[in-house]
C-alpha cells in the first residue's frame, strides 16, 4: 500500500516542479515531468482495483502525518483506501492520464504549456486528497483545492474576458455551495465531536430520530446535517439552483472540459454522498430533496442540450443531466448504481468531450456545429470515437446480451427509482425516462449535425478569416469567439447545399497524441458496463462496507416488469428516430417547430432564464449596493470625513495660521497683549 503514496503526490511533485520550472526547463521537459506522472499513478491504481475487485485487498488507512491537535478536536493526515477510493483512483488518474497526453497536441501551439500542465497535475493531486480523505478536513481541503484548480483552468486564457468572467463564475457559484458544506461539517462535528468519517459512520445509525433547534424550530438532526452537506454537493457538482457556472466552465481549454467537468471534478458531490451513505440513510427528509433534485437537474439540463448549437455546451448540459441521473439514484438508495454510472460516465463522457475537442481542432475551432456536416470521411477515426460514445450515453444494447457503459448503469438506476416505490422514485423514474428520450435525441442531432449532410465550412466567418489570413492552426480558443448571442436562436441549420471544397479549407485529423486517447476511452465506452456491472449493482463483498449496501433494494430491482427494463431501450429509439427525422429525413422540421412554438424554444433556448433571473436577483443588486459603499460610504463620507477631511482642516488651518505669521513685531506684541488681557479677564471674572 505505500505505493499509495507516490499514486497521490507524484502529480504535485510533478505539479511543482513544472510550475516553479516554467519556461526555464521548457515545454517538453514539463510536460514530459506531468504526463509521466499521471501515467505512473494511473498504472499503480488499476492493480489497487483490481486487487478490490478480486477481494485480495482489504479496507486500509494509511498515516501521512500529525495534524491538529486542539482541545477535543484531533485529526491525522491519513490516506483512506477502500473500495470506492479504488473506483475513484482509477477514474481520476486513467482520465487524467490520458487528457495530459491529448494535450501535448491540443495545447501544442500554446506559449504557456508549463503553466497549463502544472495545474492539471495540481487538480488532479486536489482530487486524490478529496477522494482519499480519513476525515471531514481533510476531504475540505481537497474539495476547495478542486475548486482552486477549476478556477485557475476555466480562466487560463486570462486575456479572454469571457474566460475570466466564466472563472469568476464557477469561484463564486461554488461559494455558495461550499458554505453549505462548510455548515455541515462544522454541525456534524458539533454532534458527533469528531471529524473523522469512519467513526461518523459508526454512530450514524445511533442518532436516526434525534432531533435539534434550529432557526426556532425542533427538527431531525440527521436531516439538517444531509441537507446542508448536500447543498455543497449541489455546487459542486452543478445540480439546479447552482448549475449555472458549468456551462460557462467551457471557456476553458477543451481537454479542461473533459477532465474536470465532465469525469472529476464534477462528481465529487457523488463521492461524498454515497462516502457518507450510511449517515444520509438516517435522513430520509434529505434523501427525498436528493431524489427530487436529482431528477429535476436531470430533466431541465437535457432539455437545454436539445436547442444548444455550440457542441461543448451541448455535451456540458449532457455532463449536468448525467449527473442527475447518480444523484437520485443515490438519492433512492441505490448507492452503487450511482458509482457504477460515475464509472461508467467518466469514460464515454471523456470521450465525447475530447471528440469534440478533435473535430474543433480539424475545423479551425468553429465550435457551432451549423457549421459542420459531412466529417465522417474527413475525419474518420474521430467520427468512430465519438460514435462508440454516442452509443455508450444513449444507452444502446441489447437486454441479456450485450450493451455499451451506459446500457448498464442507466437502466439500473431507473430500474432502482421504479423499485423504491415511493413518489419521489416515481418521479425520478418518469423524470429519467424522459431525460433518456432527449438525451438520445441531443446526442444523434450532434452526431447528425456533426458526420453526416452536406459540408457547410463556407458559411463559417471563423473559418473563412482563417483560410484568408493564411493559417490552418489557431491559438486554440484563445482567441474571442462568436457567442451563442451572436446566432440568432431561430436560425437552423445553414442551407444544406454542397460547399465542399469552395471553403479553401479542408478538415484534417488530429495527431496521434489526441488519437490515442480517444481509442482508449473508446474501449472504456464500449466494454465498461458489460464489464463490470455485476461487481458494482450485485457486489455486496466488492464493497465490503464503503457505501451502504440495501440488500432488499436490489432485489426489487431485479424484480421490476420486463416494461420497465426496456424503457431506457425503447425511449433511445424514439430519439434516434427523432433525431434523424429532423436533421437528415426532413430537416426543415426544426426550423418549422420554432416557428409553431417560439416562445417554448426561446424559453428552453435561452435556459429556462436562470441567468437572467439570477441576474436581477442577486447580481445587479450586488453591484447597486457595491456602487451605494463605494459612493456614499468610501467617497462620501469615509474619505470626506476621514483623509479628505482631516486634509481639508489641515490645509485651511494652515492657511489661516500663515496669515498671522507676518514677521513684524509689532504684530507679535498686539497678539500677546491680547491675549494677556483675555487671560486677566477671564481670571477676574
Amino acid at each position: 500500500m505505500n505505493s499509495i503514496l507516490i499514486i497521490v503526490f507524484g502529480p504535485l511533485l510533478a505539479a511543482l516542479v513544472a510550475g516553479l520550472g516554467n519556461r526555464m526547463i521548457g515545454n517538453v521537459a514539463a510536460k514530459s515531468v506531468t504526463t509521466g506522472a499521471l501515467f505512473l499513478s494511473a498504472g499503480l491504481s488499476w492493480p489497487i482495483f483490481l486487487g478490490f475487485l478480486g477481494g485480495s485487498e482489504t479496507a486500509t488507512v494509511l498515516p501521512v502525518l500529525k495534524w491538529v491537535e486542539s482541545g477535543t478536536l484531533s485529526f491525522d493526515w491519513s490516506l483512506r483506501v477502500d473500495t470506492l477510493t479504488a473506483i475513484m483512483l482509477v477514474v481520476i488518474n486513467s482520465v487524467s492520464a490520458l487528457v495530459h497526453l491529448y494535450s501535448w497536441g491540443y495545447m501544442e501551439e500554446d506559449p504557456d504549456q508549463p503553466r497549463f500542465f502544472a495545474y492539471l497535475s495540481l487538480f488532479t493531486f486536489a482530487m486524490l486528497m478529496l477522494v482519499t480523505a480519513d476525515n471531514l478536513v481533510q476531504m475540505f481541503f481537497g474539495w476547495e483545492g478542486v475548486g482552486l484548480a477549476s478556477y485557475l483552468l476555466i480562466g487560463f486564457w486570462f486575456r479572454k474576458p469571457s474566460a475570466g468572467a466564466a472563472a469568476i463564475k464557477a469561484f463564486v457559484v461554488n461559494r455558495v455551495g461550499d458554505l453549505g458544506f462548510m455548515l455541515g461539517i462544522f454541525g456534524t462535528y458539533l454532534v458527533f465531536q469528531t471529524t473523522s468519517i469512519p467513526a461518523i459512520l459508526d454512530m450514524a445509525p445511533a442518532m436516526s430520530g434525534a432531533t435539534i433547534t434550529f432557526v426556532g424550530m425542533r427538527l431531525y438532526t440527521m436531516d439538517i446535517l444531509c441537507i446542508l452537506l448536500f447543498i455543497g454537493a449541489m455546487g459542486k457538482s452543478a445540480q439546479l439552483g447552482l448549475h449555472t457556472w458549468l456551462p460557462d466552465a467551457m471557456e476553458g481549454p477543451t481537454p479542461v472540459s473533459a477532465l474536470i467537468h465532465a469525469a472529476t471534478m464534477v462528481t465529487a458531490g457523488v463521492f461524498m454522498l454515497c462516502r457518507l451513505s450510511p449517515m444520509f440513510e438516517t435522513a430520509p427528509t434529505a434523501l427525498t430533496i436528493v431524489t427530487i433534485v436529482g431528477a429535476a437537474t436531470c430533466f431541465f439540463a437535457a432539455t437545454i442540450g436539445t436547442t444548444q448549437w455550440d457542441i461543448k455546451r451541448v455535451i456540458a448540459y449532457s455532463t449536468c443531466s448525467q449527473l442527475g441521473y447518480m444523484f437520485f439514484a443515490a438519492g433512492v438508495g441505490a448507492y452503487g448504481a450511482a458509482m457504477f454510472h460515475l464509472f461508467t460516465h467518466a469514460f464515454f463522457k471523456a470521450l465525447l468531450f475530447l471528440g469534440a475537442g478533435s473535430v474543433i481542432h480539424a475545423m479551425h475551432h468553429e465550435q457551432d456545429m451549423r457549421y459542420y456536416g459531412g466529417l465522417r470521411k474527413k475525419i474518420p477515426v474521430t467520427f468512430w470515437a465519438m460514435m462508440a460514445g454516442t452509443l455508450a450515453i444513449t444507452g444502446v444494447g441489447i437486454l441479456g446480451a450485450f450493451g455499451f457503459a451506459g446500457f448498464y448503469s442507466k437502466d439500473a438506476i431507473l430500474e432502482a427509482a421504479f423499485a423504491r416505490h415511493n413518489g419521489a422514485g416515481q418521479f425520478a423514474f418518469w423524470a429519467g425516462a424522459v431525460a433518456a428520450l432527449l438525451t438520445s435525441f441531443y446526442s444523434w442531432r450532434l452526431m447528425f449535425l456533426t458526420f453526416w449532410g452536406k459540408p457547410r465550412w463556407a458559411q463559417s466567418e471563423h473559418i473563412q478569416h482563417a483560410v484568408h489570413d493564411g493559417h490552418h492552426d489557431s491559438d486554440h480558443d484563445n482567441a474571442p469567439r462568436q457567442e451563442d448571442a451572436g446566432h440568432d436562436a431561430h436560425h437552423d441549420v445553414p442551407s444544406p447545399e454542397d460547399h465542399e471544397g469552395t471553403a479553401g479549407y479542408h478538415p484534417h485529423e488530429s495527431p496521434v497524441s489526441m488519437l490515442l486517447p480517444l481509442a482508449i476511452l473508446s474501449l472504456g465506452a464500449i466494454f465498461s458496463g458489460f464489464v463490470f456491472h455485476t461487481q458494482f449493482i450485485d457486489g455486496e463483498a466488492f464493497w465490503n462496507g464503503a457505501i451502504f449496501y440495501n440488500e432488499d433494494l436490489i432485489h426489487a430491482m431485479h424484480g421490476v416488469p420486463l416494461w420497465v427494463k426496456l424503457t431506457a431501450t425503447v425511449v433511445m429509439l424514439i430519439g434516434l428516430a427523432g433525431a434523424y427525422v429532423a436533421y437528415i429525413a426532413k430537416p426543415d422540421i426544426p426550423a418549422k417547430f420554432v416557428a409553431t412554438f417560439g416562445a417554448l424554444h426561446n424559453f428552453v433556448y435561452r435556459k429556462w432564464y436562470f441567468d437572467e433571473l439570477y441576474d436581477a436577483i442577486f447580481v445587479k443588486p450586488a453591484f447597486a449596493l457595491g456602487r451605494a459603499f463605494w459612493k456614499l460610504g468610501d467617497i462620501g463620507t469615509i474619505d470626506r470625513f476621514g483623509p479628505n477631511g482631516i486634509a481639508w482642516v489641515v490645509d485651511r488651518s494652515a492657511t489661516a495660521a500663515k496669515s498671522i505669521q507676518s514677521g513684524y513685531v509689532y504684530t507679535y506684541a498686539l497678539i500677546m497683549l491680547l491675549g494677556l488681557v483675555a487671560a486677566v479677564t477671564y481670571v477676574l471674572l
